[in-house]
């Protein structure tokens, strides 16, 4: 028999506590109500305090409507309860009722939720053969530009999985994409690429011009007295990706197309950091965006998450309803928004970058619900 299902609430006026959620032994199987508002002391509540007494006792006017036990589990309640001041964070208990019944598209993330690195997570072959036993589509949907979706073909490979390239929406791309939506190669103009081959192989299937890359990897700009970077005046837009040779040629040549030749900035993802092994985290997109962004005080079309490019483009392609599709992440500034942002649900994997500490001290953006792994996807 399932333990009644409880808050843990961090509420206003209440005196600061030793306890964390991460030393709740009783967290597991509880949601977490968090106060929204902010500069006054916070605690955690035990596990058998009654909630409403508690939020009386703290001056907080909670409405019957707002919280209930029912509609905590049932999935009917909003994620965010702007009602009373305060965020509700619900972990995934039940998957088939609270998720399944109502899903038919996962849009997965890869690094964080399929692999760290170069290594699979545990459970993933066996959750995504039970989700498509059920007649679940599957589609993967990451920040990295570094491979096209063929490059991306042969790491699922090489990983056990077996994934077709139509089921793949790299940042690569959707920068391509955006730049074919804009009818970008009747211009005649090219791409100066900052990034590595992903790029490169999507443009080529569209067959738009593209200069940079990984040849730039290793030039250097000429900086005696008089000299200046010369670049080719026909670039129309600069693609900033993942750069693991990033240098100094390549961001002033950037700089100089889109300050003084008016090329567009393009940016697959501003993700703060990136996994490139299993060990640690890594310098990410953001970087390489931020230092173009630094110097030529221009802010870049983002085609990666959270912007809706990808979506829009699955959702109209397959005539898929938004309603029926949910974002499955790692990351909340790039996963759970490009999920919340764009009118589908989201649920935050607590396998990558985002730890329960950093989802509990934030309120800007809540989850429809959060797990450990894909792997509570399936039936306990």
């Amino acid at each position: 028999m399932r333990q009644p299902f409880c808050f843990v609430g961090i509420l206003n006026g209440c005196p600061r506590g030793e306890l964390t959620a991460r030393r709740a032994p009783w967290y597991r199987n509880v949601g977490v109500l968090r106060s929204t508002q902010r500069g006054k002391g916070n605690s955690l509540l035990p596990a058998h305090v009654a909630l409403n007494d508690k939020v009386r006792r703290c001056s907080l006017q909670a409405r019957s409507t707002d919280v209930s036990s029912s509609t905590a589990m049932g999935g009917s309640a909003p994620s965010t309860m702007t009602e009373n001041g305060t965020a509700v964070f619900r972990r995934l208990l039940d998957p088939q009722r609270e998720l399944l019944n109502s899903t038919s598209v996962f849009l997965f993330d890869c690094d964080g939720v399929i692999w760290l690195g170069d290594k699979l997570i545990q459970g993933v072959p066996e959750t995504l053969d039970y989700l498509r036993s059920l007649g679940k589509r599957c589609f993967f949907v990451t920040n990295n530009s570094t491979k096209s979706r063929a490059g991306y073909v042969k790491k699922f490979t090489s990983l056990g999985l077996k994934v077709s390239p139509e089921e793949i929406f790299s940042s690569s791309f959707a920068a391509a994409a955006y730049l074919e939506s804009k009818n970008f190669k009747a211009t005649g103009k090219k791409v100066y690429i900052i990034g590595e081959v992903g790029i490169e192989e999507e443009l080529d299937l569209l067959k738009i011009p593209h200069i940079g890359g990984p040849a730039d990897k290793d030039k250097q700009p000429r900086m005696g007295p008089g000299d200046k970077l010369e670049v080719d005046p026909d670039v129309g837009a600069v693609v900033v990706g993942f750069d693991r040779y990033f240098n100094y040629y390549k961001a002033q040549y950037a700089n100089v197309c889109i300050r003084e030749h008016g090329a567009e900035f393009i940016a697959t993802n501003t993700d703060a950091v990136t996994h490139l092994t299993d060990a640690q985290e890594w310098a990410g997109n953001g970087t390489m965006v931020g230092a173009i962004r630094g110097c030529t005080q221009v802010e870049p079309t983002v085609v990666g998450k959270p912007s809706p490019l990808m979506i829009d483009y699955l959702a109209n392609k397959f005539q898929i309803p938004k309603s029926e599709i949910c974002v499955v992440g790692d990351r909340l500034d790039t996963d759970v928004l490009f999920g919340k942002r764009n009118g589908t649900r989201a649920v935050l994997c607590l396998s990558g970058v985002t730890t329960e500490e950093r989802l509990f001290s934030q309120n800007e953006v809540i989850p429809d619900y959060f797990c450990d792994s894909i792997s509570d996807f399936k039936p306990r």
